[in-house]
């Protein structure tokens, strides 16, 4: 029997605060429910193994801190909360990771669960450290609108801290796997929601990273939680099928161990089961049963070097056939995540299929630890440090997220869509290598190049062969973006495009123009109100707009300008009130009754529409009716919608076209025509040939002689369709024939 303090105390240790007397007691053994001190001993005697002595003690030190301040805590199954920590740690500790990840995981709940500050810790273990806890700490002192809220806001914090540190995300999900292993005390809701998220964020997160071993087990326990009958139900399968096969496996590990030895290969030949979640979701995806599952086994043969393993490739190959297409070399081409591997299903004995995994041990290590190899094994080999790399590439990509993400809800929604990659592997015009997920299309591409490449995209080359923007890519495609200066993304992208970032960007760009095209048409409709006032928005004095921004409660004005745009605020009650405050300093005006109606191009953009119940086009009457968010929709006079807005003068403004417009506008024509073969092929042909296009046709047949047919097509204004009505009722089977109403 020892004591804690005797066995861990090294010269140096100083610690500010008195030591707890529980701390101070003998060390029980495995068995006892005193977890927590047991782990105190194991992980400091494991560290001791790796870490030198000052660092143990450091870790020590924060062991003792993290139990002061935790102290009267206890977990839900009734063990001292401290035993959590502790675990976390061990689990970094087996990653062989450095001494502040540990001191920071013994210490990631201290400043979210006690009132211990920030400040308190970067005083007592340096700025590192206080960076890594608050990284991993949730934000428990912000009021949310919801627990979906919260949830992505703190996830959208712990990603940030995670582009600045990798470290905190292990810490994260070594944190989460401990509290996985003791999920069962938990109310059964409560159990489901953790794992749901567990199986949603925290499994793809570490196979992003690489970290395989941490995902197995969160896929697995986050699987029996949330699906209990499922698991246990594939669970079985799996004992049978493995007692089924056992020998099958057995002899074909003999037969490739016998034929390496012929070929002078030394290679470590070991058996892998997939675990129940993937068979679940394999099954689940591509809709097999289980006996359809093909690699549930599979064989893993780890050789010493690369050239190696294509000779080893080759020796499977010849003992037994392989199955066509289903190849696939990891080697040349890593997997995002740095995972490497030569893939191979075979026929084997009886003809049954079983995969081959073929890799180099540093290979393996990489596969298991992912960006944890870094740490684990510091021997510099490539393997890890691609592994890093590419954790940063997609940190990087993560970040350019978040700068586009309009709120923390949009941003976790890209970010779990960037999180389930099963790859393609496509190749620039240079023959660099990129890869995307499954169902990548042109604009993904363009912007997984640059957010300014996909903004300004307008077609992409497949294999030098001009292709639709929409078109889903394969692997080992090259694909060339063509750009275009003046382009600008189409809100359709949204209907297709399949990687986070894209969706994020055009989102973004959206956005901007939208409040670009808002402040436009705000500044417009204030200059038109204040000219009733003899004034102009240009000889209204800095000072007096800001001051009444800020009255209104806005950072600056351009953003009254904004709301004045969506249709969120009148522009006549923001004239009136310029006008006082103008007239305050100095300069008084009075109103002069001399607002016209405001000139309208049609190329306003997003927050100026045209309502499709009347189609207003060039040379009609017009209104606009405010619409909040959206700016104004433009209808004609006559319109009988628009009747309940004629004693509301706050909601609507008159309008007039300008001479400058050259778009299409669409407009719904109706045609009364004897019922005869060939009547639509010329009405549709005179339409034609006056330069229109019909964007929808439909039929209402009042009896066997005749239909009436409704046009909505694209015209230039109210001459341009007087013209094409008058060559309509040219052609013979034509009745009647009017501009549809609203």
């Amino acid at each position: 029997m020892y004591r804690v303090r005797e066995l861990f105390m090294v010269e140096g240790a100083t610690f500010s605060e008195e030591i707890p007397a529980a701390l101070n007691q003998p060390i029980l053994p495995e068995h006892s429910n005193d977890t927590a001190k047991f782990l105190a001993s194991d992980l400091c005697a494991y560290l001791e193994t790796y870490l030198d002595p000052e660092q143990v003690n450091e870790v020590y030190k924060a062991y003792l801190f993290g139990a002061k301040a935790h102290q009267g805590q206890t977990r839900l199954s009734g063990e001292p909360y401290i035993s959590h920590p502790l675990a976390v740690a061990k689990t970094m500790a087996e990653m062989r990771m450095d001494h502040k990840s540990i001191i920071a995981a013994i210490l990631h709940d201290v400043m979210e669960d006690t009132p211990i500050s920030k400040e308190r810790i970067i005083a007592e273990f340096g700025s590192d450290v206080a960076e890594l806890v608050d990284g991993v700490s949730k934000l428990t002192h912000l009021q949310f609108r919801s627990k979906a809220e919260a949830q992505a806001e703190n996830f959208r914090k712990m990603m940030l801290a995670l582009a600045r540190d990798l470290r905190v995300i292990m810490i994260k999900l070594a944190d989460r796997l401990h509290n996985m292993r003791t999920l069962g005390v938990m109310r059964p809701e409560k159990r489901r929601r953790i794992a749901r998220e567990t199986l949603e964020i925290y499994a793809p997160i570490a196979q992003r990273l690489g970290m395989n071993a941490i995902r197995r087990e969160l896929e697995s326990l986050g699987f029996a939680a949330q699906y209990p009958y499922r698991h246990k139900i594939i669970q079985q399968a799996l004992s049978k099928a493995r007692g089924n096969r056992k020998e099958l496996m057995q002899k074909v590990e003999t037969a490739i161990c016998a034929r390496m030895e012929d070929a002078g290969i030394e290679a470590r030949i070991i058996g892998r089961e997939k675990n129940p979640y993937s068979v679940y979701k394999k099954m689940r995806h591509k809709r097999l049963s289980f006996s359809e599952v093909f690699d549930v086994f599979a064989i893993r043969v780890i050789i010493k070097d690369v050239d190696t393993c294509y000779r080893a490739l080759g020796v499977v190959h010849n003992l037994y056939k392989p199955v066509p297409g289903r190849f696939k070399d990891y080697i040349a081409i890593p997997k995002a995540n740095g995972y490497q591997s030569l893939h191979t299903i075979l026929f084997g004995p009886h003809g049954i299929r079983i995969e081959v995994q073929i890799r180099t041990e540093e290979m393996d290590r990489v596969a298991e630890s992912g960006i944890a190899a870094h740490w684990l094994y510091k021997t510099g080999d490539h393997s890890a440090a691609t592994a890093q790399a590419r954790a940063r590439e997609w940190l990087k990509s993560v970040l350019e997220i978040q700068q586009a993400a309009g709120n923390s809800m949009e941003f976790l929604e890209n970010v779990k869509i960037d999180l389930f990659p099963e790859e393609v592997y496509l190749f620039t015009p240079k023959g660099d290598i990129m890869e995307l997920p499954r169902g990548s299309t042109g604009v993904d591409f363009a912007y997984a190049v640059h957010s300014v490449v996909g903004n300004t995209c307008v077609a992409v080359k497949i294999n030098r062969r001009l292709s639709p923007l929409s078109t889903p890519l394969e692997n080992g495609q090259t694909v060339e973006v063509i750009t275009a200066p003046g382009a600008r993304p189409n809100p359709a992208w949204m209907n297709f495009v399949v990687t986070g970032k894209a969706r994020a960007s055009i989102r973004h760009y959206l956005k901007n123009l939208q409040d670009d095209e808002a402040l436009a048409l705000g500044r417009r409709l204030l200059d038109q109100a204040l000219s009733g006032y003899g004034l102009a928005l240009d000889n209204i004095s800095a000072t007096t707009q800001e001051k009444l921004a800020t009255e209104l409660q806005f950072a600056q004005f351009n953003d009254l300008l904004v709301d004045i745009g969506l249709g969120n605020r009148m522009a006549a009650l923001v004239a009136r009130r310029l006008s006082i405050a103008d007239e305050e300093s100095g300069n008084p005006a009075e109103w002069q009754g001399k607002t016209g109606p405001l000139a309208i191009k049609g190329t306003e953009g997003m927050v100026l529409s045209f309502a499709k119940c009347c189609y207003p086009i060039p040379g009609d009457p017009v209104v606009g009716v405010t619409s909040a968010g959206r700016g104004f929709v433009v209808h004609r006079e006559a319109c009988r919608n628009i009747s309940g807005y004629r004693d509301k003068p706050d909601k609507w403004i008159p309008l007039e076209w300008s001479d400058e417009h050259t778009s299409d506008y669409p407009t719904a024509i109706r045609v009364q025509t004897d019922n005869k073969p060939g009547v639509l092929a010329n009405l549709a042909a005179v339409i034609a040939d006056m330069g229109s296009n019909i964007e929808n046709v439909s039929f209402d047949e009042r009896d066997g002689n005749t239909t009436t047919i409704t046009f909505t097509l694209s015209t230039l204004g109210r001459k341009h369709l007087a013209a094409m009505i008058r060559h309509l009722r040219l052609i013979p089977q034509v009745i009647k024939i009017h501009r549809a109403r609203g």
